[in-house]
């Protein structure tokens, strides 16, 4: 049958998630293999009867099979990033509050450790005010899509008055998943790896549960719950005036909100050094004294601040550092930084100094804290999230990181109203 040009299918994906070869499904079905790897390829429509077999043959509807381009569904979002104009993007959704959020996959956040599929990708940005959206394909060639604030500053209002308005950037996205699969994802912003493998524990215990994990320093992750952004913001910044971990600032930062800080643990922060600490560093200001080259952390970091507040004990100016203004954007990075030779030390954790093999120079205990907005409590995929917490499989993983201690993980260490 002549091809329809509108008409798309997974067959192969199905097909390969079975373990099937394209022999072996078209004996089960009754057709030959050559017609199989055409339907694939897209080369031709499959008749009736035949879309009937193949569908019987997987064990699912012809609908999981086959639809027409234009069939599937779409929705406004609000865009947390921003995207390449004048193209498609890639974006993960998830529902948080009353409200789509699309996370561009773009560059790094297009990664984990494998490529992240896509559950959407953009077709229109929508303007405050404006009476018709505007298709992605009709926007002027530039190397970014603007975001609607950035509009809204330049018609109406100074740079200044713009940023005290919350103007947020709709767009529509044209769904690419299961829309009730995108409906059952939590979505966590925070620095610590440890996200990701909380992740993937609460996955296999809730397998129709997704978790999405954006990675963000700590003022950062609070900014995005702020805005809405993500269900869930983890932290470790330490307010010394007080002597307290986290509260300070999630109050400061959530006025006119209700949340909750539920602790994950508290990690070993310190310097990571080569292997056997060859420069002999003991503390922060040798690393002026030593020479010593260092990568930092981003401003509004935990650990970025944990180095400030070191060598303002010590009375050595950040700036008299090698290499303090070397930002880079993880744990990871850090770590990669020193094995590589690239920098002598770095703010890390004591379970990244493991996972590496490196040196570990303990500066300070910071507890980690989970801030979560009171109303998301109540949803479903964030109560399976929690639950996990408590899990001795759980308290397992983290404690053969080194450098946790867990006997406090999933109490409520704040109420913020």
């Amino acid at each position: 049958m002549k091809l329809d040009v509108n008409l798309c299918n997974n067959l192969k994906s199905i097909r390969t998630r079975l373990g099937m070869s394209q022999q072996e499904l078209a004996n089960i079905a009754g057709v030959t293999r050559q017609s199989i790897g055409g339907v694939e390829l897209g080369q031709y429509a499959p008749s009736v009867a035949m879309s009937l077999r193949l569908a019987k043959a997987l064990g699912c509807q012809v609908e999981d099979l086959f639809w027409f381009e234009e069939d599937l569904p779409e929705v406004e979002a609000i865009l947390a990033g921003s995207v390449p104009k004048q193209q498609q993007s890639r974006v993960s959704l998830a529902r948080v509050g009353d409200q789509w959020i699309a996370y561009p996959l773009v560059g790094n956040d297009a990664f984990r450790i494998e490529m992240i599929p896509a559950d959407g990708e953009t077709l229109a940005v929508i303007y405050p005010d404006a009476k018709e959206s505007v298709r992605v394909e009709e926007l002027p060639s530039i190397s970014k899509l603007p975001l609607a604030s950035e509009v809204a500053s330049n018609e109406r209002q100074s740079e200044g008055e713009a940023q005290s308005q919350n103007v947020t950037n709709k767009i529509l996205v044209r769904i690419l998943d299961d829309i009730d699969k995108l409906h059952n994802t939590v979505v966590i912003a925070g620095c610590t790896p440890v996200l990701s493998l909380l992740a993937r524990a609460t996955e296999r215990w809730h397998p129709q549960l997704r978790i999405h994990y954006r990675f963000a320093h700590s003022k950062a992750a609070l900014r995005s719950l702020c805005k809405g952004e993500v269900h869930i913001a983890g932290m470790h910044l330490y307010d010394p005036k007080t002597g307290e971990h986290n509260i300070p600032f999630a109050r400061e930062a959530l006025t006119g909100k209700s949340a909750v800080l539920i602790t994950l643990g508290v990690w070993e922060e310190g310097l990571l050094v080569p292997s056997g600490n060859p420069r002999g560093i003991k503390i922060v200001s040798d690393l002026v004294e030593f020479g010593a080259t260092i990568v930092n952390h981003e401003v509004g970091s935990g650990s970025r601040m944990l180095l400030e507040r070191k060598l303002q004990e010590e009375g050595v100016p950040l700036h008299k550092v090698k290499g303090s203004d070397h930002i880079v954007h993880s744990h990871q990075d850090v770590a990669l930084s020193v094995v590589s030779g690239i920098a002598d030390a770095g703010i890390s954790t004591a379970s990244i100094a493991t996972a590496f093999g490196l040196g570990f120079i303990p500066l300070h205990r910071a507890r980690y804290d989970l801030v979560i907005i009171k109303e998301y409590l109540e949803e479903e995929p964030v109560k399976q999230f929690l639950s996990i917490l408590g899990h001795q499989l759980v308290r397992s993983q983290l404690e053969i990181l080194g450098g946790y201690d867990t006997s406090n993980i999933g109490e409520v260490v704040a109420n913020i109203s």
